[in-house]
């Protein structure tokens, strides 16, 4: 993600080519592509599974799914090493799940460009969004033991939570917090998760939020919804938080004993890989930080690997259960995957999964961008097959290229080669944000600089100091002491930066709203005494001089 930049709204979603075509809706970040599945970003996956009449059709010798899958090694080995050149991803992981057995699983690259150790099947990584199906799995599982009902109001729930409409606040059920149909908009208040506010106040926040279309009518991706849903699966479980759920409900049942969900516990794991920021020219290493995605949790906080996750997997094609056990019911599992809303004719978002319609059954799929990891967990229950693909770079749709590819190659289907297409877009987004904070040649004269200052506020963000430092102003968020610097960039519009002050550095590193605009503008009496910050995507909050 990039504060001040963040995905539009998927309104603007071009359709497939053809029915032989899947896309994750076109979100332009114009300062960078990303999760929070994050992050949302820019996916563009072909599964040719509408053609499989006519494509290859497996022969006696490639009766089973299992040697199907040894067949192609050489070949998925050949393509995962080319895209991984093509995307300068330092270190991947796969899995490959079929018949309740991980049955292909292997490490490539390494897991940090500064020490060189390889990847294997049991190296950590950050999985973002894909998180999120384990957010719905234990919310079923709550279900389950009559703890909630997926109709139950919110607000009953959580009396606290409050959304510009008066109406959509009270119909507002459990089952929405994770549809992607909440009519706010995309990515709503992520700058805020960046900056450190804590749950209650990310929460509170969505108040504040004028809705950009009508409730339940259009996917919007978002994050913080998660987040009291996070809180209400603990609340009815007793807990302390959703992690403890998580841990008791999930990892412990399934023997996920590698995933853990904080980032102190990712850096004390012997085996762990080191995220890695894209850019065309290359990856760069980045540290950790505790901030995001931790303070996701349900949206996105776990760390795991591929044989864990295959455990997941497995658990998810068994249709809730896992080597003999329970886990969750069938009814409440199959709940979180019936859809909830319309990208286009043939995909669905359902509750932590998209869902991809096809004559030979549904594809099951979600991504994860973790900012400097990015994941992608896909499922095609009709045929008991699933893929885990982890790497350790910005999740600039690479993961879900691969997935897609080799999801294909397994079924018969007509080869295409998604990763030179997603190489080609993430390049054009890149080139596309670089435009949008280019200097203009000619800017129009600056306004003076002193009297600009004095303190502010706004309803999301709360107080705020504007000070003159060094020939620049820089503006202090009082409520976690982050810092933007204003720049003169056009007259009376600046370029907001994040400053890599304190816990913030790592942030910084990240690239994900940490650049935008700021505009200082006349108040009714014609005073400068309105500062309007801006996201790229038009998200923009207001601040008042006090």
């Amino acid at each position: 993600m990039e504060p001040f930049t963040v995905a539009s709204s998927v309104a603007s979603t071009v359709p497939p080519q053809s029915a032989t075509e899947i896309s994750r809706p076109k979100v332009y970040r114009p300062v960078l592509m990303v999760f929070l599945s994050s992050l949302i970003i820019v996916v563009a996956l072909t599964f040719n599974l509408p053609n499989a009449a006519k494509a290859e059709e497996p022969s006696q010798t490639k009766a089973t799914i299992e040697g199907r899958v040894q067949e192609l090694i050489p070949e998925i080995d050949a393509y995962i090493t080319s895209g991984m050149k093509g995307f300068d991803i330092p270190g991947l992981a796969i899995g490959i799940v079929a018949n309740n057995r991980l049955i292909y699983a292997k490490g490539f690259g390494v897991r940090s460009k500064s020490n060189g150790l390889p990847v294997d099947t049991r190296t950590v990584f950050q999985i973002g969004s894909t998180t999120k199906a384990f957010l719905t799995a234990t919310m079923a599982i709550m279900v389950d033991r009559g703890k909630l009902r997926w109709d139950d109001r919110v607000v009953d729930l959580y009396p606290e939570f409050r959304l510009k409409d008066p109406w959509v606040t009270r119909e507002f059920r459990v089952f929405d917090l994770a549809a992607q149909r909440s009519g706010l908009p995309p990515l709503v208040n992520d700058i805020l998760v960046m900056l450190n506010f804590k749950e209650p106040e990310l929460i509170r926040s969505l108040g504040h939020v004028e809705p950009v279309s009508s409730f339940r009518t259009t996917f919007s991706y978002t994050n913080i919804t998660h987040l009291l849903a996070s809180r209400i699966v603990a609340k009815a479980a007793g807990a302390s938080d959703w992690n403890a759920v998580l841990q008791k409900e999930l990892l412990d049942p399934l023997g996920m004993r590698d995933s853990t969900y904080k980032a102190e516990a990712i850096e004390a794991a012997p085996n762990h890989a080191m995220g890695h920021h894209w850019t065309p020219e290359g990856t760069t290493e980045v540290p950790f930080t505790p901030i995001f995605p931790y303070r996701m949790a349900g949206a996105g906080d776990i760390n795991s690997n591929v044989e864990d996750m295959a455990r997941w997997v497995r658990m998810q094609l068994g249709n809730g259960t896992f080597d003999g056990r329970r886990i969750v019911s069938s009814e409440n599992l199959a709940y979180t995957r019936m859809p909830k809303v319309a990208l286009t004719g043939q995909v669905f978002y359902d509750l932590g999964w998209y869902n991809y319609l096809t004559p030979n059954g549904n594809i099951l799929w979600h991504d994860g961008d973790a900012l400097s990891f990015g994941s992608f967990v896909g499922l095609v229950p009709d045929k008991n097959i699933g893929i885990i693909i982890l790497t350790n770079e910005t999740n600039v749709t690479a993961p879900n290229s691969l997935g897609a590819w080799v999801l294909d190659r397994i079924l018969g289907n007509a080869k295409h080669d998604n990763v030179a297409e997603s190489l080609k877009n993430a390049k054009a987004n890149f080139e596309q944000t670089a435009k949008l904070f280019a200097k203009p040649s000619n800017p129009r004269p600056f306004p003076p600089l002193a009297p600009l200052t004095g303190n502010f506020v706004n309803s999301s963000f709360g107080k705020a100091v504007l000070t003159l430092k060094d020939d620049a102003l820089v503006i202090e968020v009082q409520a976690t002491g982050a810092k933007f610097k204003l720049v003169p960039w056009d007259g009376d519009i600046f370029m907001a930066t994040l400053m890599a002050t304190g816990q913030f550095g790592p942030i910084v590193d990240l690239h994900f709203m940490t650049k935008g605009f700021a505009q200082f503008q006349m108040d009714k009496d014609g005073k400068l005494n309105l500062l309007r910050l801006s996201t790229a995507d038009g998200q923009a909050y207001e601040f008042r001089r006090e």
